[in-house]
């Protein structure tokens, strides 16, 4: 009991003091931190909820053009780490209010992801691996669900991108219809995203997070996509199983390696989960060689494959 009113009385102290990143316009108001003074809604969040929720929201930065508003009753918001895209690998956050008091909601949908690329020479336009419905990722934020999309693409002349989606907050539903995005090349020595081919079907290996990476033992995680027909359609999660073997080099030391890596293995959420053991900073360029179910070499394979990621810690 006293933690709780300790964290409702350092919540307290920050209401004028603080600006949520919510209003009607998607600017700036100061509103007390959502969920703090409950006021019976049944709907939202404790006042230990809402202040975990508000911390972590100071961790990201949104993007307005993916925010909207729901039946004139509820704001949505969408995050991503920068408020920007990249190529490879990129996480979305959403987060619902209530227009009348701030207060989060814990019980919406985010699903319909789709991004599309118009490729302005060819005059034809594709999509690119996405993460699904959204749902929430830690039981301290419940009322901030996630969801990712890895583009295969950056922004340029030859191409651009838009992204929508479909939102349910109780009992109303609402979309984002082809908002115009931008998504920005990668920074040189960094490449998330590759792909393979097992006969007439297309993959996509999308790494997580190696920005997070440090020297020592790292968690590699990634995801294995398939393209879809047509190629409008997002590409959703490959159904197959595969193991990913990983060769890390540093081809600017002479391609040595290191010691103790894990091989990627699919898990029950459908990621692929390893260990890659980085000895030392600098550019990384992670061999991969891809086997199916029996073991068979599908992709890569040979003395410094050709089918790679490049991180630089």
């Amino acid at each position: 009991m006293k933690q709780v009113m300790r964290l409702f009385f350092a919540a307290a102290v920050l209401v004028g003091l603080t600006a949520c990143n919510s209003n009607d316009d998607f600017g700036t108001q100061a509103i007390e931190i959502p969920g703090v003074t409950i006021d019976g809604d049944v709907d939202c969040c404790s006042a230990e909820e809402a202040l975990q929720v508000y911390n972590f929201l100071q961790t990201v930065k949104i993007i307005p053009e993916l925010s909207t508003v729901v039946d004139g009753q509820y704001n949505v918001f969408a995050y991503s780490k920068t408020g920007k895209f990249h190529t490879g690998y990129n996480e979305i956050f959403f987060v619902a209010t209530k227009k009348k008091n701030g207060n989060y909601i814990k019980n919406y949908d985010i699903d319909g992801l789709t991004p599309l690329m118009l490729m302005v020479k060819m005059n034809m336009k594709h999509s690119t691996p996405v993460g699904g419905k959204a749902e929430s990722f830690n039981k301290d934020y419940l009322a901030v669900k996630r969801t990712w999309v890895s583009f295969v693409m950056n922004t340029s002349e030859a191409g651009s991108w838009t992204l929508g989606y479909n939102v349910s907050v109780l009992g109303s539903n609402g979309s984002i219809e082809a908002t115009d995005i931008t998504v920005d090349a990668l920074p040189e020595g960094q490449q998330w995203l590759k792909s393979f081919k097992v006969g007439n079907d297309t993959y996509y290996l999308s790494l997580v997070n190696p920005t997070d990476w440090i020297t020592g033992k790292n968690v590699i995680t990634a995801y294995v996509s398939k393209k879809n027909t047509p190629a409008t359609t997002p590409y959703g999660l490959a159904e197959e199983q595969f193991t990913i073997e990983i060769d890390p080099r540093m081809p600017d030391m002479g391609n040595h390696t290191s010691p103790d890596n894990v091989a990627l293995t699919k898990q029950s959420d459908g990621s692929y989960q390893g260990t890659v053991n980085l000895t030392m900073t600098g550019l990384w360029r992670i061999h991969l060689t891809v086997r199916d179910a029996d073991g068979n070499v599908v992709a890569g394979g040979e003395e410094l494959s050709t089918l790679y990621w490049d991180v630089t810690i």
